[in-house]
């Protein structure tokens, strides 16, 4: 089964949408910073089509948000006999941005392997692997190098060094 593509114009359309009616009566003003500061990291990510950071930066804004949409709704959350229909209205479309999000991370997440990401995101954390193709056994030494240390050449002039 092929996963359908999704537009990333049509992800960012859809998140903004929601939260410009989610921020219509109820969040405070970190809640409106923090999500339209991810949809303009999407806005360069749709400018920059061949960038894979763009959308890596996306995608874990998309996350990160995820998690403070929680905080906000659970600290900033009116009682409910305090609400009308007015602020119902935008705690729902709030909370239904916040239900598109995991999906919208899926299919950016999709878009950035097709942009030549990796399977895995790297943080520049050193790796250890278990590959060792590229090493040569000390038992398997070449003799004709181990009468030229250093590789220099007959006449004794230093060789050039690549780097």
């Amino acid at each position: 089964m092929e996963i359908p593509a999704i537009n990333l114009k049509a992800i960012v359309l859809v998140h903004w949408l929601l939260t410009i009616w989610g921020c219509m009566a109820m969040p405070p003003n970190s809640y409106a910073w923090g999500n339209f500061s991810v949809l303009a990291v999407g806005v360069w990510a749709i400018a920059q089509r061949d960038s894979i950071d763009a959308v890596v930066m996306f995608l874990i804004g998309m996350t990160a948000t995820i998690l403070t949409d929680i905080i906000h709704f659970g600290i900033f959350y009116p009682a409910f006999h305090e609400t009308n229909d007015f602020i119902r209205f935008s705690m729902g479309m709030a909370i239904l941005s916040l239900i598109l999000k995991p999906l919208s991370c899926f299919f950016v997440y999709q878009m950035y392997r097709e942009r030549g990401g990796d399977y895995n995101i790297n943080f520049g954390f050193p790796t250890v692997t278990r590959n060792r193709d590229a090493y040569q056994s000390i038992d398997q030494q070449d003799q004709s190098s181990s009468a030229k240390p250093f590789n220099q050449a007959e006449d004794h002039k230093p060789g050039v060094r690549t780097y």
